[in-house]
């Protein structure tokens, strides 16, 4: 099999040659084209025809988040956003872009040598089989229903790669009746706040990245922070959410695995599981978990995922009981929290 052909755009001369170097150490990645800005890098998107473009957030002449919005009608590529810590990334993902990755405070060998060979290269090699042009904002529709459920209801969801957008699709039809929301998304510490905050400033919902002790309250989504995971709880009786812990399962912190297996555990046949779009199987056998103990499960369908790779994984061991595309999650949440 050919390497993943890899067009790497950036301003900096300097850091553009680590990229280069540090992306074209891996056997099965190749950068064909470099570019310092958008225009260079539509002429090389044209000649070189890449699999994946790489792409400074903050550029001359055209920034990396309006370069994308003018790209992706004409030319869908995937694209990994290389971004410092700003909410601006996310403007980037909303555009079409397919993930992003934290560029380095600090240049030190080690740390820009991870940064290279293992976080930028495993997200262009997971955006090279994204199906890019996917995962649009789309009118679900008004959920008009309402429900009255009992206190030990929840939900739990867990996505990784296209994520950002798909938990948005299903937040944003989440009215104040819905009974608390515990989410994981694979994303880097700092982050996730802002992601939280972004959320809570676009959905009626509350919306805030989760701190132990934090309780599981109708009408409010916790968010696990970047560099803990996120374990349902239950203190006198009311859910509570405990953050801790640094070590990676399934190769992530925080894990879906660990917070579907904490629901499985604490609020079992009271719970409803969702796996959205993401690489790997971390949380198929969580799900699975939740289902054995009596929740009902929901994974995304394949025509609406960037990747379909969790919910894959999750449908294939049964855990999922009702598949389906990314604009009806929403609602099949509310119609199982109503029975």
């Amino acid at each position: 099999m050919r390497p993943i052909r890899v067009l790497v755009v950036d301003d900096s001369v300097m850091f553009r040659n680590m990229l280069v170097k540090g992306l074209n150490s891996d056997p099965n990645i190749e950068v064909v084209a470099q570019a310092e800005d958008a225009y260079e890098a539509r002429d090389a998107i044209i000649k070189y025809k890449p699999d994946v473009m790489t792409l400074d957030v903050e550029m001359p002449k055209m920034s990396g988040i309006e370069f994308v919005r003018r790209l992706m009608p004409q030319y869908p590529l995937p694209v990994v956003m290389i971004s410092s810590l700003s909410d601006k990334v996310f403007d980037a993902l909303e555009a079409g872009a397919v993930d992003f990755v934290n560029k380095p405070d600090s240049l030190n060998k080690e740390q820009l040598n991870i940064f290279l060979t293992q976080e930028l290269a495993a997200k262009v090699k997971i955006a090279s089989t994204a199906k890019v042009g996917r995962l649009k904002r789309v009118d679900a529709g008004t959920i008009s229903e309402h429900i009255t459920v009992g206190k030990d209801r929840l939900v739990a969801i867990g996505a990784s790669t296209g994520g950002t957008e798909a938990i948005y699709e299903v937040v944003r039809n989440f009215k104040r009746d819905i009974p608390g929301v515990v989410i994981v998304q694979h994303m880097p510490p700092g982050f996730t706040k802002m992601y939280a905050d972004r959320l809570n400033n676009q959905c009626e919902v509350a919306v805030k990245e989760a701190q132990t002790g934090d309780k599981v309250l109708p009408g409010q989504v916790l968010i696990a922070p970047g560099d803990r995971h996120m374990r349902l709880v239950k203190v006198g009786g009311i859910y509570q959410v405990e953050c801790s812990g640094t070590e990676r399962v399934n190769g992530h912190c925080p894990s879906v695995e660990v917070l579907f297996n904490s629901v499985a555990k604490v609020a079992g046949k009271n719970a409803v599981g969702v796996i959205l779009t993401g690489m790997g199987g971390d949380g198929a056998k969580g799900l699975l978990e939740m289902r054995n103990a009596g929740a009902q499960t929901i994974g995304q369908d394949e025509a609406s995922c960037v990747v379909y790779g969790m919910p894959k994984v999750a449908y294939d061991i049964g855990a999922v009981q009702h598949r389906m595309p990314l604009s009806a999650i929403a609602g099949k949440v509310y119609s199982l929290l109503s029975k």
